[in-house]
């Protein structure tokens, strides 16, 4: 947490309400409520590539980085 490239996003009440939305949006898709989280921080942050292999990102239109 002390490198000045990384940046750590708190979670609000908000934020966690915002993600409780977009997860009960997505029923038919087996998103977890931190995907959702991390995916409103990053379309917050105009981010469209994760270093994930997590294809529930790609399923939502982010460049996934890892392929397995």
């Amino acid at each position: 947490m002390n490198n000045p490239n990384i940046r750590v996003v708190p979670q609000t009440r908000d934020s966690f309400l915002q993600a409780l939305s977009r997860y009960e949006a997505r029923g038919d898709k087996a998103c977890s409520l931190i995907d959702c989280a991390s995916m409103n921080v990053m379309d917050a942050e105009r981010i469209r590539e994760v270093l994930t292999h997590d294809h529930h990102f790609e399923q939502e239109g982010y460049a996934v980085l890892i392929k397995v």
